[in-house]
C-alpha cells in the first residue's frame, strides 16, 4: 500500500505522538531517495517543486519550498504571489524567514507557513554569529517570544535551529506550532537535516548537529579515479595502435573495397 502524503491536519494531530523526518534535497536523485527511504518531509528549491514530474518522483513527501531571504520578494504581497504559485505547484507549506507581517499576510490566505527561530543564518549577526541560541534565560525567552509572535501571525510551524534541547522541549509544551528541529534536540516534532551532510558530500563547514550516514564524496573520488584511469588507457591504446581494432570497426566485402580502390586510383 502506497504511503499517504501527510496533510497539515495530520501533522497537527500527531504533535507529541510522532517524530517526523525532514530532509533538504536539491537533486532529483536525493528527492527520489527520500521518497524510497520513507522520509516524511522535504525542503526543496522552488524551481524543483515547479517541475511537472515532481509529484511523480515524490508522491508521498510533504514538500516545503523556501526562498533565500535576500533573493526573495521584498513586499508582503510579492511574497504572497510567490506562495500562491508554490501551493498551485503542489507545495504543502512554505518556509518564510521574512517579517511577521509577511507571514500574517500569507496565513490570512490559509497558506501554511513555517517560520524560523533560534539560529537564523540571515540574522545571526544579531545573536553573535553562527552559534547556539537560547543558552541563557533571556535568550531562551527571546526564542519563545518569537514563537509566540509566529503563532499570533498564524504560522503553522517554525524551524527551531541550534538551541538547547531543554529549551525546545519546554517551548513545545507551550505552543501549538509544529517545531522542526535542526540541532534543537528531540523535543521538537520533526528532525531536519541536509542531504549533503547525511550523504557526506558537504565540502564546506559541517555543523555540529549534522550526522554523516554515508561517504558519497569518497565514492565520487573513487569513481573519478576510475574515469581518469579509463581515459588514460584510451589515450595509450590510440597511441599504440591498439584502438581502433577489428571488433570496433565495420568491415566491408574485400571485392567491393578492391573495386573502390581501383576507382580511387583513377582520380
Amino acid at each position: 500500500m502506497a504511503k499517504k502524503r501527510p496533510t497539515v491536519a495530520d501533522v497537527r494531530a500527531n504533535k507529541g505522538k510522532y517524530q517526523y523526518t525532514m530532509m533538504r534535497t536539491e537533486t532529483w536523485d536525493e528527492l527520489a531517495a527520500a521518497e524510497a527511504a520513507g522520509i516524511d518531509m522535504v525542503s526543496v528549491p522552488p524551481e524543483m517543486l515547479c517541475e511537472k514530474h515532481f509529484r511523480t518522483v515524490a508522491p508521498s513527501l510533504f514538500a516545503v519550498p523556501g526562498l533565500p531571504l535576500y533573493s526573495a520578494p521584498a513586499a508582503a504581497d510579492d511574497y504572497l504571489r510567490w506562495a500562491f504559485r508554490m501551493m498551485e505547484a503542489g507545495a504543502d507549506a512554505v518556509y518564510c524567514a521574512a517579517s511577521f507581517e509577511t507571514v500574517e499576510r500569507m496565513a490570512k490566505e490559509r497558506i501554511p507557513v513555517i517560520g524560523h527561530v533560534g539560529l537564523i543564518p540571515h540574522f545571526c549577526t544579531w545573536t553573535g554569529g553562527f552559534k547556539a541560541v537560547g543558552k541563557t534565560v533571556d535568550s531562551a525567552m527571546e526564542v519563545y517570544e518569537r514563537c509566540r509572535r509566529y503563532e499570533s501571525a498564524g504560522a503553522f510551524g517554525v524551524e527551531i535551529e541550534v538551541v538547547p534541547p531543554e529549551v525546545t522541549e519546554e517551548i513545545s509544551r507551550h505552543t501549538n506550532l509544529f517545531l522542526v528541529s535542526m540541532g534543537g534536540g528531540a523535543g521538537g516534532d520533526c528532525q531536519y537535516l541536509f542531504a549533503c551532510d547525511v550523504l557526506g558530500t558537504n565540502t564546506g563547514h559541517v555543523p555540529r548537529h549534522a550526522r554523516k550516514y554515508a561517504d558519497l564524496a569518497g565514492e565520487y573520488a573513487r569513481i573519478q579515479e576510475i574515469r581518469v584511469s579509463a581515459f588514460k588507457s584510451f589515450v595509450a591504446d590510440v597511441q599504440s595502435g591498439a584502438y581502433p581494432s577489428a571488433p570496433h570497426v565495420v568491415s566491408a566485402p574485400k571485392a567491393e573495397m578492391d573495386a573502390f580502390r581501383k576507382k580511387m586510383a583513377r582520380k
